[in-house]
This record gives structure tokens, sequence and C-alpha cells, in this order.
């Protein structure tokens, strides 16, 4: 939270840490914290409080009707203040990677349903009317300062080819299994757009459930790719129950597989110091590329099949340069301008 937040917007923060303490149970959190200087920021960064929640998301029984968890969420999200808003997207990558792994098991699930529609609404909102997202691209048609047209246009310059890269947000109010992935989708293409400013953990959250969702083995060495890291593991019970339960494959159609590869190529290639998040992220590029390479998919094959590539290109040394062949050219080409020379005279 700024220094320039307004008292209000301070004064909710720290009600909503009292109420998440609450919900969580005594010892969950740290008694400074509501009281500290920014709760907001505490909510988004403390280690404490994501081992807590992500481990009451994972636990058994969470993700109900009345799951008082998940209640928080809906209320702190729906609260309209930007610094409660990031915290909890902050948890977007267990609380759809749990939601997706256990909706194929036709789980009543209505608790996580709502606070994935109240993030899917705030979503589309953005967008005004729920317009999809695009982007202009060159046509080659039109001559430009790097190429010549084959045939020059007679009367105007072609117009424009637009690529869609979201497609548009239609209201919905209610979670079928038809609209799920495009729902899911459109959060984590939320999560996305605030990435930069997610901790760590909350990327290696996103990885890991990644990795099972495409497939828990990679075909490139053959061993298990799914582990929990140990930041993210609650203290308690809620760690047996998280353990136990294997988070299971699931449908990955486009709309779904194209926010998660984005985000897997952004913990891959942006610019973070963890070396620990660019090989989870490596590891979930090779399951998205042979989940791909199972589907058939053109679109998900060439991209993560580059993904996988540019993960290989970083982990290769870069040659020093030589400068010897250089000068053994140069000697070369000095014989053979005299050889030149002479035979001018």
């Amino acid at each position: 939270m700024t220094s320039d937040a307004s008292p209000q917007s301070i004064q909710s923060a720290k009600a909503a840490v009292e109420s998440l303490a609450a919900v969580l149970g005594g010892g969950a959190l740290p008694d400074t914290l509501a009281s500290g200087d920014d709760p907001a920021a505490a909510l988004l960064h403390d280690g404490g409080v994501a081992r807590a929640v992500v481990g009451r998301l994972r636990g058994a029984g969470s993700g109900v009707g009345n799951d008082g968890l998940c209640r928080w969420l809906y209320d702190a999200f729906q609260s309209n203040l930007p610094e409660l808003q990031l915290a909890v997207l902050r948890f977007v990558p267990a609380l759809a990677g749990v939601y997706m792994s256990r909706a194929v098991s036709r789980k009543q699930l209505a608790g996580f349903e709502a606070v994935l529609l109240a993030l899917y609404a705030h979503a589309a909102a953005q967008r005004g009317a729920g317009e999809p997202e695009t982007v202009a691209l060159p046509n080659l048609a039109n001559p430009s300062v790097y190429h010549d047209a084959k045939v020059p246009p007679k009367t105007k310059a072609a117009e424009l080819d637009v690529a869609v890269l979201s497609p548009a947000l239609e209201p919905h109010g209610t979670m079928r299994a038809t609209r799920r992935a495009r729902i899911v989708g459109a959060v984590l293409e939320l999560y996305h757009g605030k990435l930069a400013l997610m901790p760590i953990s909350s990327k290696l959250d996103f990885c890991e459930f990644c990795v099972a969702w495409a497939g828990n083995r990679s075909k490139l060495d053959d061993k298990p790719r799914i582990a929990a890291p140990a930041s993210s593991e609650p203290d308690g019970g809620g760690a047996a129950a998280a353990t136990e339960e294997k988070w299971r494959r699931v449908p990955l159609p486009w709309e779904l597989f194209q926010p998660a590869m984005r985000i897997v190529a952004h913990c891959l290639l942006g610019p973070t110091g963890s070396d620990e998040l660019k090989a989870q992220a490596a590891r979930a590029a090779e399951c998205l590329y042979w989940r791909a390479a199972e589907t058939m998919d053109a679109r998900a094959l060439l991209a993560t099949r580059s993904l996988v590539r540019l993960s290989q290109m970083m982990e290769e040394p870069i040659p020093e340069p030589s400068f010897s062949g250089g000068v053994e050219n140069m000697a070369e080409l000095e014989a053979m301008r005299a050889n030149i020379l002479s035979t001018k005279n």
C-alpha cells in the first residue's frame, strides 16, 4: 500500500487481516500483522500468510459452499480496494489449481466457483462490455522500410490483419462444465496482468499445478515432475491433506492452455533471480509441450516447442568470442590483394 493511502483503506485492510485471522483460527497469523503500517502488503508478501491460506485451500473439504476462506476471498476482492484485490490474486494459482483438479471428479465446489466468478466478472468489466483483446499485425501486402510488396496495391493500402489474443467475455452467473475452461482462463489472464507484482512463491504454486494439469511426468527425462515447494507447504494437518491428494490431469483447451503458457513463459524468461522458479517453469513448459504433442494442436505445439527451446538456450553457455579466425582471414585477403595487384602490373 502506498504512503498516500487513505486512512479508510488502511482501516479496511486491517479489518480484512483480522477477519482472515478469525477464519484461519488462533495462531495461524502473527498478532502484529494487522497492527503494521502496511497490512495489505503483508497479505501479499508475508510467507506465514501464504502458507496458512494456501494450506487451507489445498486441504480436504475446501471450496465447499460454506467455506469461510472462500467467503473471505470473495469479500476482500469485492471491497474494490486495489491492494486487497492484489492480495486475493496472489492465491489464484492455488485456487484455480485445486478447483480444476477436483472439478473433473464432479465435486461440489460452490465456494471456489463463487470466487472465480467474481474474478471473471471483474475481468469482463475491465474490458468495458467484455470486448475481445486483439492486436493489429502488419500486412505483408503493404511495402515497408524492410521489404517491397510483390504486388503493389493499385488503389489503397491493404488493411492490417487483426489477431485475437483473448475472445470476448460473455456474462456468466453460474459455472458449467462447458464454460469452465473459459472462466478459469479469463481469471488466469487477470492474474497474468499483475504477474510482475506477485511474489515468487505464488508463481511456484502455479508452475506446480500447471505440471499436474498437463501430466505429472516429463518425457524428456522420464522423471516425476511434480514436487510441492517447501515454501508453499502449510504447518499442521493441512500439509498432510495436501500431500496425500493427487492433483489430477485436466482438459486443456486453447482458451485455458494459452494463458497458462503465457504465465509459464513469464516465469521462465521474466526478470527474476530465482533459479528455482526458472527450473519449475522449464519443467512446466516441457509438460505443456508433450501435452500439445498428444493433442496435435498446431498453435500450442509451436508455442510450447519454442518455449522449451528458449529454456534450453538459457542453459547453454555463451561461447567466448574468438578473433584468431578474423586475423587469419585478414591475412588471406591481403595475400589475394597482393596477387591481384601483381597481375595487373
